[in-house]
């Protein structure tokens, strides 16, 4: 079926107004879902953090225990050392002997302060987790928070968005596609998501700059489709100014001479 003109027009200023009414109900959700999305995100990373933060723990009590092997493998070589010693022949090998022992002590002290420095390090990062699980529950009860609000906000217009959704979609289809491209391109440029505006007070309804009255004029014919020089929003209609009526003077009493 071919539209007229004046009918394509009708159809874009008809998707704009339902367009327009679903921009105010998302406005009036404000800025939650994205906050909602950034809290979600940021939740993520504080519990991938105590993640991390467990997983060092596990490798540190690990190495922990390696030492701990260690430290009993040099106290057995310190007691076989220890045997040796007694049934030396000379005083060349009681001084390896010693020697020896002596290392395996030094190796014991050093593993031992390795143990320490580890443990240490394991209670920090315990409180590093509760640190950040302290803050993910704040940031949780936060998410609770606007979760809630969003939901009473969206319970309030649910009806309301969805009626005009199939209204959009009814609308849609009077709309021809290459006009309903351009469409989207200019409402999705647009700050305010204006594409099809009229002209107010001889200006254009979205960037309020003046329309010349030849162009009103052909505005008014809709006899093409026009869109505003300056800002390239389609025109599809000029508002008359409303005049507004002059009261009716009343007459006054004459006064009666006395």
């Amino acid at each position: 079926m071919e539209f007229t003109t004046a009918q394509k027009l009708e159809s874009l200023f008809k998707l704009q107004q339902i367009d327009s009414k679903l921009d105010d109900i998302k406005r009036v959700r404000g800025d939650l879902p994205d906050e909602i999305r950034d809290l979600e995100d940021e939740i993520a990373g504080l519990d991938t953090r105590v993640s991390k933060y467990k997983v060092e723990i596990d490798n540190l009590n690990a190495e922990i225990e390696t030492k701990k092997n260690g430290i009993k493998d040099s106290e057995k070589l310190i007691k076989k050392y220890e045997d040796q010693q007694s049934n030396v022949r000379n005083n060349r090998e009681f001084d390896a002997i010693s020697k020896e022992m002596e290392l395996q002590t030094l190796e014991i002290e050093l593993l031992k302060k390795k143990i320490k420095e580890s443990q240490n390090l394991i209670e920090l990062k315990k409180m590093d987790i509760e640190q950040t699980k302290g803050y993910a529950d704040d940031k949780k009860k936060d998410l609770e928070g606007k979760k809630s609000e969003l939901k009473l906000i969206s319970e309030e217009s649910t009806g309301e968005e969805n009626k005009l959704i199939k209204e959009r979609e009814k609308a849609v289809s009077f709309v021809e596609e290459r006009l309903l491209t351009s469409y989207n391109r200019i409402r999705n440029s647009s700050k305010n998501g204006l594409a099809v505006v009229s002209v107010k007070r001889d200006a254009c309804g979205g960037c309020f700059n003046t329309v010349p009255p030849q162009r009103q004029a052909d505005i008014k014919d809709k006899k093409k489709i026009i869109v505003c020089e300056h800002c390239g929003r389609i025109l599809a209609d000029v508002e008359m100014p409303q005049v507004a009526e002059e009261p009716v003077p009343t007459k006054r009493r004459s006064k009666v001479a006395e």
